[in-house]
């Protein structure tokens, strides 16, 4: 297994055990160098779920609780579940199946109820919420921005960190502060699938080359993740399992020591309170 002498953290990828490559992408990513993986459940559509309640929403938690602890087992270091609700099941809601906007929001605040009860219990390490990064009625956009603010609520009961799917976009100041005023630190909100810069939360950066780049010469605090879908049917959508740890070889090779540190061991420590060498095999 290759070392890099750093933990090397994918903030964001999806595992699935039942039809995707599952413990083979982390066994991938493990033998690259990587050490420690953040995983977000797929969303509940993909289970061929059809939500309605908060306890719909358990078995998609469960199975990514489960493949979690598969994942910590091939890891020097370990996995985290991240769980919530996918902002695009608003539109599943609402235009597949006739639910009102205010409906949509209600059934998408109880899953992300249940996803805090995890937090809580310490089975998870945050959770996952957002808004639609595609347009959408007036009324489906303020339902969307409604459930955001529940997950900061909860984010700030439960101190923990909140990733968000959102537009693409380098500034989410009023999201920040949306944040702050429900007694969240900023910090702590994550938007997934980043660029290089981001005014407002803590970016996590997709890991291209430019991207990085960029978030290496800006020096703020950043994360890096592929968004790995596992999807054997779509191969080529996003980033693989192995992209982190191979930038993380090329990061140290260019001498950006400091962003490696930044984006691997500082920024997990103030975002999410985890210790990414002190979770490393001795």
């Amino acid at each position: 297994m290759e070392q890099l002498g750093t933990p090397v953290l994918d903030d964001h990828l999806h595992l699935d055990p039942t039809h995707g490559r599952g413990i083979d992408a982390v066994r991938d990513f493990a033998r690259l160098g990587g050490t420690h993986l953040l995983v977000v459940n797929r969303p509940s559509w993909h289970f061929g779920i059809e939500v309605s309640e908060r306890e719909d929403f358990r078995p998609v938690f469960e199975e990514t609780i489960d493949v979690v602890a598969e994942a910590t087992e091939e890891l020097p270091g370990r996995a985290w579940p991240v769980l919530g609700v996918h902002p695009g099941l608003v539109s599943r809601l609402v235009d597949e199946r006739d639910l009102s906007a205010d409906e949509a929001r209600d059934v998408m605040r109880s899953g992300l109820d249940l996803a805090a009860e995890y937090v809580r219990d310490g089975a998870a390490l945050g959770l996952k919420s957002g808004r639609p990064h595609y347009e959408v009625a007036d009324e489906v956009w303020e339902a969307s921005n409604d459930v955001m603010r529940h997950a900061f609520d909860l984010g700030a009961d439960l101190d923990c960190a909140v990733q968000l799917h959102t537009e693409s976009t380098e500034d989410l100041t009023e999201v920040a502060e949306w944040a702050a005023d429900a007694g969240m630190t900023p910090k702590k909100v994550v938007k997934h699938y980043a660029a290089g810069r981001l005014a407002g939360p803590t970016p996590s950066v997709m890991s291209e080359k430019d991207r990085i780049e960029t978030a290496a010469e800006r020096g703020d605090p950043f994360l890096m993740e592929t968004d790995f879908v596992d999807d054997v049917d779509r191969p080529g959508a996003v980033l693989g399992p192995k992209t982190v740890p191979r930038r993380v070889r090329w990061m140290l090779e260019e001498g950006w020591d400091d962003a490696v540190e930044t984006a691997h061991v500082e920024t997990p420590r103030a975002v999410y309170g985890i210790d990414t060498r002190g979770t490393l095999e001795r």
